[in-house]
């Protein structure tokens, strides 16, 4: 038994490795293997299985009432046979590459099952799937993953099956044994619930104290109880008692002690930081984790190596010596696929085919008389798994040649996974030659002209065929240079890092021949043995034991190919059983392979076999597969003690092996650690959670002439201690030298010097990090826990890829992924890193189940692990990329991943639970009373934030329209004064003149309308004008006027869409109260179709005129207005929050306005502008049906909707009217840039010239698009747009027009009255969340530029507001904008019983300071700026930034968010997202995504999208909805609908393509 001791260090649990007999009959076993291969096929249900095993088993299982046979399975097996997540050793990146059972811990599945029994049914909401989504894209994706879909480690059967554990104890075992030992299980896992998760804030556990001591106690009698039993029992010599470690010696310390939050609950002690800026929250250690107590390691010295008396010098000498000596002595043996024996490779053969290439290499390739090659120069081998013959010959005809052999692996397309990054490798290694077989060069894909193509990154390369005519004998006087092994490089081999690049580690010859010296003696390697090689021979323990070491021994290599283990996994075995091999070279994937297919053969024996080398033994779960591996083979001829796990790396070559039992070395050591301890990096055996363990075999002893040690893995490289976990580091001549080309990386690496706490080297000797993670147990033996490429750190405690691959794994997963294709990888998202599990899914499992078993699988690994799973996506079958040899490819599936490339078909994303570093939300502080700020600014020097624009009382100019009060005494004069002067020019798609009219026949037309009225209609009545853009339009706005009527514009429903316009149209005809409608003769037809009463009630339309054909009379006489307060027209528009709001307009304001525009943009009768806007509300009214009036300039008016039909429409018009002033909305600027975006050239084919504009004014009521319109300005440039023209306006409800930025280049320009160039700032996004404005520089973090919005018209004045105290701010200052000028509305008409709530719009004072002034509130957040620039009057020019509108701000986490700063981020963040709307439901952040391409982009958005919500706003998104291009709602001004679109949601109307909960 293991037990702690007092100082609480480690006591290693000491076991002999089990030599167990198998005790179930040979036809039972087979029975069972058949059963098992049913269930994994999917032949027979899990009920059936269970059912049908049972039987089987039940003559052979002492019954137990009460207990479920399941569970009855052997304990020493569960604590030992962790299963296993295989993980290759000798492809680092493909660590998580798993196949099938070897994951079948039986410990870790119930420990798996206990933990989810925990969990009642959590309902969980189901993400929504259109049909389309869940119908597969490809027929290949539907097929099985084909037969190499498991890892090269792992490569998958053609025949699924599992073996079943068959147990130590059955036939003779104790049936009270096993009841105790359910009982301890069940029994811990009570205990362990009482310190399970809990979500309560704070995290702390909601069991009371007395229940966790009860439950220990149980526990704890249950515990005693078995030990007794144990020593009253007789067991089999081979099985070790179950470990209770755990329960006996600690639990009753453990009960008083309230247990604390898991270590993921939320963070204890948030970081109070001053700065409203605070980052994400940075999480304080918890104070009760586990820490390190033992001594400081004392550095571990191998064995000397030995001195050999004629060790030849170098590994060519050796090569020189056997092929000269003994020429027919074989060197190495090649299988077909059918396990023949195809060529048997002599040294002599191997010695003279290396000195012809080695001659021809540097002889006879040359490129213009140079010689290609001279010695050092590296040369890529490209050869196939199934050809280690020329692979050896190239590899020692390079050595002979001094040329530096450079093994890659054959590209078999132009896109292999990681393809690239070996390119990068061979471009920086310098490699101009590759060298390959004639049939593998037939194979590689071929360019065009017959060549081999070039490969993604990679270098131009000549590939020279080894096995060809050209390979020449040398002449009878040359001989290869045989040297003493040098410093200089051997050969380079490739390694793989986490990141994916690709390093090349250059061993020297000295190391290479030291390495080999080294292996020989551990392994007691002696001359002519046999030794069979399943692994692959071009890097790692594969080309050390199979190429290099046995060539310096004459020993005879069996090389068994890749594809033959594929067909038969028992190939291996029997060519032990054939050669009468001394030794093996396996990976635990292989033993477990032969184990699904042992009994398929009934005469072999391993008893030859001195040594089995387990090549990837450091992996934690090889143990399961050593352990079934010796129960099965056991009976024919394997001795337990020839099992020999080794640990090695690239960088430091083998770093530790088990030496083989002739040796006298000590018996190997087992542990059963606590997950717990080691995910705080220390050592403690098995605690109180039963569930969570890990058991790890050791890896042997440090290799001959090696000083081993363990450093910390971050930071300074201190000594650990003794029961801490750190990388193992290796100081040896036997290691590699550097990455090529890497000096930074290299000293890291390979020239670490580890250092005792108080900073002094341990040792004069470089060390190298071998990327092993470990530590030093009793009797110097070396345990190995995991990788640092597998090692993922969140919240500062460390979790391996592989344990949390074997969790996933324990969820019955047979049904819905397939095993060996899941990949687990951790991505850094604010500031810590995230788990992200990604499994290839089968075809036929459901929806339903594959969500359940995901909901599980994060269930169980926050069980086990007490970490959190970010994001769980499956995907379809076959679609992972592979790595070279099966298997996974980690880190292109984690590139796929960040990029939103994996094309999920089902994805589930935690943030909610897993982040637990979000700033602490924002409490409000207590305002700072009004007065004290004023004291405080003036203290400050800082001014009140007030601006406005000129002063019209001074402005002098000769306006003729200043003597009329109404505008439509101003049309009047202009038809008696101008009669034929053009105003406007109306034009259709094609770009001729649809229509048009001069000041007369507006008159007149006017007059026709209002002679209809005037019989009809009282003064005073509201009047709506349902018309299409157009002169009717503006005609019969002024008829109203003649007739004393109110006017008030309505956009016409659409045709193709009345269920959604037409209530519209309905509603403000209702609002507006409107007793009559002027409209065409087509739209009367419309709004009294039968489609139109579909949508609403059209017998309740009030009378409906068609004035298409109205007599030509002229009305009695003008109506004149008693005053200019009187109303003029009814101003509606429907606000971005979906409000309707009609403001009221009087003949005073209008005017007002008009006059304000008219000195702003310097518009008079000889001008002419182009307006490309819709005429029915706000300043694109006014532009379209007041201004020209007003100033007699010519209007030339293109209706939006026709850019749809030719999007060149507006551009070419203000081209062919060579127009100086132009005016535009983000809807019209959008359709330019995406619609003409590429069409720059054709336009100015066509003659298109914009050279022309002198201003291009956007008008929108938001915040500027900067983006949009820089995009727009560098499009258009090349037809001669000025990058200075286009400006924005700002407009709003209360007041249409606040700010227009004037012409800046106009007539008036040389005498000053041209403002300056609209300004851009950059202001800290997280200041603005706390209403505050921090400027700060372009392009630091967290910037976000905004553009003034224009400069402010003529007798407007602007002050920024408190919104809570109404007193004034300061400059940069962020508020609300209040406004005042003649030209504000005079009030809302009618909002919906809201009146009460919406008076101080218009008329509102200041708490303090001027409180006489009457302002309006504009709804707007913004801030003044007083920049250094000078208008004309030679006063600072003040610029107006406009943040947002405050209806649509979103409070969340108790800070202000703006909608548009989170579309940005999200449309940034892929690019098939075409448009982005957010809001808020329930406190739940919804987003919205257009999606632009294939529907099978859909979930890979999810977690794009949240990602850079939560990277940029430290928000966390709970739903996102992808939707199809256009469903997003949009107005006229281009402006989003949030809040119709939320509706929609709310009302399940959006067809989304995908719904995704976040959890």
């Amino acid at each position: 038994m293991a037990e702690r001791s007092s100082t609480g260090l480690l006591t290693m649990m000491l076991e002999p490795t089990p030599a167990l007999a198998m005790t179930l009959p040979a036809e039972v076993r087979e029975k069972l293997a058949e059963l098992e291969l049913e269930l994994s096929e999917g032949d027979i249900t899990q009920k059936g299985y269970e059912k049908k095993r049972g039987k089987l088993l039940a003559p052979y299982i002492p019954q137990i009432q009460g207990v479920d046979p399941s569970l009855q399975i052997d304990n020493r097996i569960q604590a030992s046979s962790q299963v296993a997540l295989q993980g290759s050793k000798s492809n680092k990146s493909r660590a998580a590459n798993t196949r099938d059972e070897r994951f079948r811990s039986d410990l870790h599945t119930e420990a798996v099952q206990a933990a989810l029994a925990k969990y009642k049914e959590r309902k969980m909401p189901m993400p929504s799937k259109r049909r389309s989504v869940l119908v597969q894209s490809s027929v290949e994706a539907c097929t099985p993953p084909d037969t190499s879909s498991a890892s090269e480690d792992e490569g998958s059967l053609r025949r699924h099956g599992r073996l079943t554990t068959s147990t130590p104890y059955q036939g003779h075992s104790h049936p009270a044994v096993e009841h105790w030992f359910n009982r301890v299980i069940q029994g811990s896992s009570t205990s362990s619930s009482a310190s399970s998760t809990s979500s309560h804030p704070g995290g702390r556990s909601v069991t009371t104290t007395n229940t966790t001591a009860h439950a220990a106690l149980n526990v704890n009698a249950a515990a005693t109880a078995l030990a007794d039993l144990m020593a009253h029992t007789h067991l089999d010599n081979h099985s070790a008692p179950p470990d209770v470690t755990g329960l006996s010696e600690r639990s009753s310390h453990h009960a008083e002690r309230p247990h604390v939050a898991s270590v993921r609950g939320v963070s204890r002690g948030f970081n109070h930081h001053t700065s409203v800026m605070e980052t994400a929250d940075v999480q304080q250690p918890d104070p009760n984790q586990p820490k390190p107590e033992g001594q400081q390691m004392c550095p571990l010295e191998g064995e000397p190596l030995g001195v050999v008396t004629n060790w030849p010098p170098s590994l060519p000498a050796a090569l020189q010596r056997w092929g000269t000596t003994q020429p027919k002595s074989p060197c190495l043996t090649a299988l077909d696929n059918a396990g023949k024996p195809v060529y048997t490779l002599t040294y002599g053969k191997l010695w003279t085919r290396s000195q012809k290439l080695a001659y021809t290499l540097l002889n006879k390739l040359s490129s213009r008389n140079e010689p290609l090659l001279v010695p050092g120069d590296r040369v890529a081998l490209v050869f196939p798994n199934n050809d280690p013959v020329m692979f050896m010959v190239a590899f020692y005809g390079c050595l002979l040649a001094e040329l530096v052999p450079v093994p890659i692996e054959v590209p078999l397309t132009r896109k292999d996974a990681g393809s690239q990054q070996i390119g990068f490798l061979l471009g920086s290694c310098g490699v101009t030659l590759a060298l390959t077989t004639d049939a593998c060069q037939k194979g590689l894909p071929k360019a065009q002209t017959g060549e081999v193509a070039t490969f993604k990154g990679w270098p131009r390369l000549l590939w020279f065929v080894t096995d060809g005519k050209h390979v020449v004998k040398p002449p009878k006087d040359w001989h290869p240079p045989i040297r003493e092994a040098s410093n200089d490089i051997a050969y380079i081999e490739y390694k793989t890092s986490k990141e994916g690049s690709t390093m090349g580690i250059t061993v020297s010859h000295s190391a290479m021949l030291a390495h080999c010296h080294a292996l020989t003696q551990a392994c007691g390697y002696t001359e002519g043995e046999t030794i069979t090689n399943v692994l692959d021979f071009k890097r790692e323990a594969g080309l050390w034991h199979g190429v290099l070491t046995s060539v310096m021994n004459r020993m005879h290599v069996i090389s068994i190919p890749y594809s033959l283990m594929k067909v038969n996994p028992l190939s291996w075995i029997m060519k032990v059983h054939t050669y009468k091999a001394r030794v093996a070279v396996v990976k635990s994937r292989d033993m477990h392979w032969s184990l699904l297919a042992q009994r398929d053969q009934r005469d072999i024996s391993l008893s030859s076999l001195r040594m089995l080398i387990v090549a990837d033994g450091a992996n934690p779960w090889s143990i399961s597969s050593c352990d079934a591996f010796l129960n099965v083979f056991q009976s024919r001829g394997l001795r337990p003690e020839v099992i020999c796990p080794c640990a090695s790396s690239s960088e430091a070559m083998t770093v530790a092996i088990r030496r083989p039992p002739e040796m006298g070395v000590p018996p190997p050591g087992k542990a059963v650690l606590s997950m717990g301890g080691l995910s705080h990096g220390v050592i403690r055996v098995d605690t109180e959670e039963k569930l969570s363990v890990l058991t790890v075999q050791d890896v042997g002893q440090v290799m001959p002439g090696a000083l081993v040690c363990v450093v910390r893995a971050e930071g300074i490289p201190y000594l650990c201690q003794t029961d801490e976990v750190g990388e193992i580091c290796v100081s040896s001549g036997s290691t590699g030298v550097a990455y090529y080309g890497l000096p930074g990386m290299t000293k890291n690496i390979f020239e670490t010097v580890p250092v005792t706490p108080s900073g002094i080297p341990i040792s004069g000797r470089p060390f190298t990090r071998t990327s092993l993670l470990g530590f030093v147990g009793p009797d110097s033996l070396v345990f190995v826990v995991g990788k640092m490429d597998g090692l993922m750190v969140v919240s500062g405690r460390r979790h391996n890829a592989d344990d949390v691959v074997a969790t996933a794994l324990a969820v019955e997963p047979m049904k819905f992924v397939y095993r060996g294709r899941i990949a687990v990888f951790s991505v850094s998202v604010l500031h810590d890193e995230r788990i992200v599990v990604v499994a290839e899914q089968r075809p036929d499992a459901s929806e339903e189940d594959s969500f359940q078993w995901m909901s599980r699988v994060l269930q169980a690994i926050d069980s086990i692990h007490q970490v959190g799973v970010y994001c769980l996506a499956l995907v379809p079958a076959n679609t992972l990329p592979k790595a070279p040899l099966g298997g996974i490819h980690i880190s292109e599936t984690k590139q796929r991943f960040l990029e939103g490339a994996l094309h999920p078909c089902n994805v589930l994303m935690c943030p909610h639970t897993c982040v637990t570093n979000l700033p602490k939300p924002r409490q409000k502080q207590p305002e700072v009373g009004p007065a004290s700020m004023i004291v405080g600014n003036l203290v400050a020097g800082k001014r009140i934030a007030q601006a406005c624009g000129r002063d019209l009382g001074q402005l002098e100019d000769n306006d003729q329209a200043r003597k009329f009060l109404y505008i439509q005494d101003v049309l009047q004069w202009r038809a008696q004064a101008t009669p034929d002067h053009p105003l406007f020019l109306v034009l259709n798609a094609k770009g001729t003149v649809s229509s048009s009219a001069s000041c007369l026949q507006l008159h007149k037309r006017a007059e026709r309308v209002a002679a209809a009225l005037m019989g009809r209609l009282n003064t005073g009545d509201h009047v709506a004008l349902v018309y299409p853009p157009g002169i009717d339009l503006i005609a019969t706005f002024y008829g109203c006027l003649y007739a004393g009527c109110v006017p008030v514009t309505v956009r016409p429903p659409h045709p193709q869409n009345l269920a959604t316009t037409l209530p519209t149209v309905k509603m403000i005809v209702e609002v507006s109260k409107s007793v009559c409608i002027l409209t065409t003769q087509a739209i009367t037809k419309l709004l009294k179709s039968k489609e139109a009463a579909a949508a609403v009630d059209i017998k309740s339309w009030p009378t409906v005129l068609d004035t298409d054909d109205l007599p030509r009379k002229k009305s009695p006489q003008m109506y004149k207005p008693p005053t200019p307060e009187m109303l003029a027209y009814l101003d509606f528009s429907v606000s971005t929050t979906g409000i309707l709001a009609g403001v009221k307009m009087s003949h005073a304001a209008t005017s007002a306005l008009c006059r304000s525009i008219k000195l702003q943009c310097e518009l008079y009768p000889s001008r002419q502008i182009a307006i490309c806007l819709d005429p029915y509300c706000g300043l694109g009214f006014a532009l379209w049906c007041l201004c020209s009036v007003y100033s007699g300039h010519q209007s030339i008016l293109v209706p939006p909707l026709e850019l749809e039909s030719n999007a060149s429409l507006w551009l070419a018009a203000v081209s062919q009217y060579k127009v100086r002033v132009t005016f535009c909305s983000y809807s019209v600027m959008e359709m330019c840039t995406k619609g003409l975006g590429s069409q720059t050239e054709a336009l100015r084919l066509r003659n298109v010239n914009l050279s022309c504009v002198r201003t291009c004014m956007v008008v929108a009521e938001e915040r500027p698009r900067i983006a949009l319109t820089q995009s727009f300005s560098k499009i258009f440039k090349d037809l001669g747009l000025s990058p200075r023209a286009v400006s924005t306006t700002f407009g709003c409800r209360v007041n249409v027009a606040i700010c227009l930025q004037p012409n800046r280049l106009g007539k008036l320009a040389e005498q000053g009255t041209a403002g300056p160039d609209p300004t851009t700032v950059y202001v800290d996004m997280r200041a603005l969340r706390h209403d505050r404005v921090r400027l700060v520089e372009r392009g630091s973090p967290h910037s976000l530029p905004l553009m003034e919005s224009g400069k402010i018209l003529p007798g407007v004045k602007v002050i920024i507001a408190n919104t809570e105290t109404k007193g004034p701010l300061g400059d940069s200052h962020l508020g609300e904008i209040w406004v005042s000028s003649p030209h504000n509305a005079t009030g809302y008409y009618t909002v919906y019983g809201e009146e009460a709530l919406h008076a101080d719009h218009f008329n509102t004072k200041l708490s303090f300071g001027d409180t006489q002034t009457v302002w309006a509130r504009t709804g707007y957040l913004g801030f003044l700026r007083r920049t250094e620039l000078t208008d004309a009057s030679g006063e600072r020019h003040d610029a107006l930034y406009v943040v947002g509108s405050l209806d649509e701000t979103l409070e969340l986490r108790g800070m202000r968010y703006h909608p548009i700063d989170i579309e940005t981020s999200v449309i940034r963040s892929h690019k098939s997202i075409a448009e982005c709307a957010v809001f808020t439901w329930t406190n739940l952040l919804v987003v919205v995504v257009e999606l632009e391409g294939s529907e099978q982009e859909a979930l890979d958005l999810v977690a794009l999208v949240t990602n850079v919500v939560l990277e940029e706003h430290y928000l966390i998104v709970g739903v996102v909805v992808v939707v199809d291009p256009g469903v997003i709602p949009i107005n006229s001004r281009g402006e989003k609908q949030r809040m119709h679109l939320r509706d929609g949601f709310l009302a399940d109307q959006l067809d989304p393509i995908y719904v995704a909960y976040n959890m």
